[in-house]
């Protein structure tokens, strides 16, 4: 944090060094290494946790008969059937994964974007793509 004078010396010019990131649809203020600032009150990324909750209503859909195809269910939806399958990919995620996005502790490499390319089907490459390494 730097505060100065103006060239007139009637305002007081405070500057602080910070970023702002886009997550879940929210902007968050990143403060510099060092500087005491308090906890930000967490909220869950709504945007994965309802992704995530949309896969496995999708899934059970199908699997109840009640959608013959993937196709059918796009089709039913107004959705294009190929966004359809990359949701439906996340019904693939470890159950730990799953939980830490509802549960707000996903790391911040976990993102909307990051889940929407392909991933590892395998849980173990999965939580070593992301960080997210199980302890044995």
């Amino acid at each position: 944090m730097k505060a100065e004078l103006s060239a007139d010396g009637s305002t007081i010019i405070v500057s602080i060094p910070m970023q702002f990131r886009r997550r879940g649809g929210r902007t968050t203020i990143i403060a510099p290494e060092g500087l005491d600032m308090p906890a930000p009150k967490t909220t869950r990324d709504d945007s994965l946790a309802r992704l995530v909750v949309k896969a496995h209503r999708w899934l059970r859909l199908i699997e109840s008969g009640k959608f013959a195809s993937i196709k059918e269910l796009a089709d039913r939806e107004n959705l294009d059937d190929s966004y359809v399958a990359r949701i439906l990919r996340l019904t693939l995620l470890a159950p730990d994964i799953v939980e830490a996005i509802l549960d707000n502790k996903q790391p911040n490499v976990l993102t909307v974007r990051e889940l929407m390319r392909p991933f590892p089907v395998l849980w173990t490459e999965q939580r070593e793509q992301w960080g997210m390494a199980k302890s044995a």
